[in-house]
C-alpha cells in the first residue's frame, strides 16, 4: 500500500496542482490565475488565426512586440532593440540565463536567493551541478546587507536571483534596498537578474526596479503570463547587456529557437489597440489585493501568523501552532476537503510549517476555498 506522505522527487507545485487535474477541487497551489484573458486579446487571436502567421517567428522575436518593448522601457534607460530578447515564458529567460552562466562563469561557483525562494531559482543551480545558497531575511524581513556580503564571499556567489514582489513571500523591496544590492553586486562582480513577472502586480505602491542603474551585471526577466492571464501562451522576455546577448542569443537559438509567432503576434495586435493592457492589468490588479486581503483575513482567524505582502499571487502563511508539518497538512487538506495548497518546504528548509496559496482565483473559488479550509480545521 502506498503511502500517502510519501513526497514527491520533482516540483511539489506540480505534485499537488495534478492532483486537482485528475481528480477534482480548488487549485490554491500552482500559480495559475483562475481570470479570462482580455476578451479583446482572444478576439484578436481568433482573427489572425486565419491569416498566414503558423510558420517560425525570428528567433529574437516579433519585430513589432521588440519595437514596443523598446518603447516602454527607453523611459528608463537608453536601450537598443538588440538588448531585447522574446522566450518562451519567463522560465526560459531564467534557464537560457543560468545555461549561459554555467558556459562563462569559472567552477566552482554558487548562486543565491532570498528565502523562501521560488522553485526556478532553487532548482536550476542544481540542473548544472552548481551551488545553491538560500539567504534568510531578518526578522523583520529585511536584509542584513553586511551578513549578504560576507555569505557571498564565503560561498562564492556569482548569480543572485531576485523577484520583487516576490514569490511565495510578496516582498516589495525598497529603494533602499535594491540600490544597495546593486552597489554589492556591482562591487563583488557578481550577475543580478531581475524578475520582474509580478511587478505590475502589486496591492498599493510600484516596485522599484532601477533599470536606469543598466550595467553588464543586471539582467531582466519579464513575461504577459501572469499580466493577462495567458501563462499557457509562454511569452516572456529578457534584456541584457550587449556584453553578453549576442552569446545569449546564440544559445536561444539551439535550445528555444523562438517563441509561438501567433500569440507573438495576437499580443502586438493587443497592445497596440489597448494601451498596452493597461485597462486589464488595473483591473487585476484590484482583485489580487481583495483577495489576498480576504483570504489573509479569515487565515488569521483560524490561527495562521501572515507575513505583510505588498503584491504578487500568494499569501504565505504560517500554519497555527498545533501544525508543525506543511506537507502533511497540505496532504490531509486535499484528502479531506479537495484543497491543493504547496508545503512551505518546497521554498525553503527552514518553512516546514508554512504554506502558499494562490490568491489569483475568481471570488467565489477563493471563497469556496476559504469555507474548506474552515470545514478541515472543524
Amino acid at each position: 500500500m502506498q503511502n500517502k506522505y510519501q513526497k514527491p522527487t520533482g516540483s511539489y507545485i506540480s505534485f499537488m496542482s495534478n492532483k486537482v487535474k485528475m481528480y477534482g477541487g480548488i487549485n490554491l497551489a500552482q500559480g495559475i490565475p483562475g481570470f479570462n484573458p482580455p476578451a479583446e486579446l482572444t478576439k484578436i487571436l481568433s482573427r489572425i488565426a486565419e491569416t498566414k502567421i503558423h510558420q517560425y517567428a525570428p528567433g529574437n522575436g516579433n519585430n513589432e512586440l521588440l519595437d514596443l518593448l523598446l518603447d516602454k522601457y527607453q523611459k528608463e534607460y537608453e536601450f537598443s532593440k538588440d538588448d531585447f530578447l522574446i522566450t518562451q515564458g519567463g522560465t526560459e529567460a531564467l534557464s537560457l540565463l543560468y545555461t549561459y552562466f554555467n558556459k562563462i562563469l569559472p567552477k566552482p561557483f554558487s548562486a543565491l536567493a532570498f528565502e523562501p525562494v521560488y522553485e526556478s531559482y532553487r532548482y536550476l543551480p542544481g540542473v548544472f551541478n552548481t551551488g545553491f545558497v538560500p539567504f534568510s531575511f531578518k526578522d523583520d524581513f529585511s536584509v542584513d546587507f553586511e551578513k549578504l556580503e560576507r555569505c557571498c564571499v564565503e560561498n562564492h556567489v556569482k548569480v543572485i536571483f531576485l523577484g520583487s514582489p516576490g514569490n511565495p513571500y510578496g516582498k516589495i523591496w525598497s529603494k533602499d534596498e535594491m540600490d544597495k544590492l546593486i552597489d554589492l553586486t556591482n562591487y563583488l562582480n557578481i550577475y543580478l537578474v531581475l524578475d520582474a513577472v509580478y511587478k505590475e502586480l502589486y496591492f498599493e505602491e510600484k516596485p522599484y526596479i532601477p533599470l536606469h542603474r543598466f550595467n553588464p551585471n543586471l539582467f531582466y526577466t519579464n513575461s504577459f503570463s501572469k499580466l493577462f492571464s495567458i501563462t499557457g501562451w509562454r511569452i516572456g522576455y529578457l534584456i541584457a547587456h550587449q556584453e553578453h546577448m549576442q552569446k545569449i542569443k546564440s544559445i536561444h537559438d539551439y535550445t528555444g529557437l523562438c517563441a509561438p509567432s501567433l500569440l507573438q503576434q495576437a499580443i502586438v495586435e493587443y497592445l497596440k489597440t489597448n494601451d498596452f493592457g493597461n485597462k486589464y492589468i488595473a483591473e487585476l490588479r484590484k482583485r489580487l489585493k481583495e483577495s489576498y486581503a480576504h483570504m489573509a483575513d479569515e487565515l488569521v482567524k483560524l490561527g495562521f501568523e501572515i507575513p505583510e505582502t505588498k503584491g504578487g499571487y500568494f499569501v504565505w502563511a504560517k500554519l497555527p501552532r498545533r501544525f508543525n508539518d506543511g506537507f502533511t497538512f497540505a496532504i490531509d487538506l486535499y484528502e479531506e476537503q479537495q484543497v491543493a495548497v504547496i508545503p512551505g518546504e518546497h521554498f525553503s528548509d527552514k518553512a516546514t510549517n508554512y504554506i502558499r496559496l494562490n490568491i489569483a482565483r475568481e471570488k467565489d473559488e477563493v471563497e469556496e476555498g476559504i469555507k474548506r479550509i474552515r470545514s478541515f480545521f472543524k
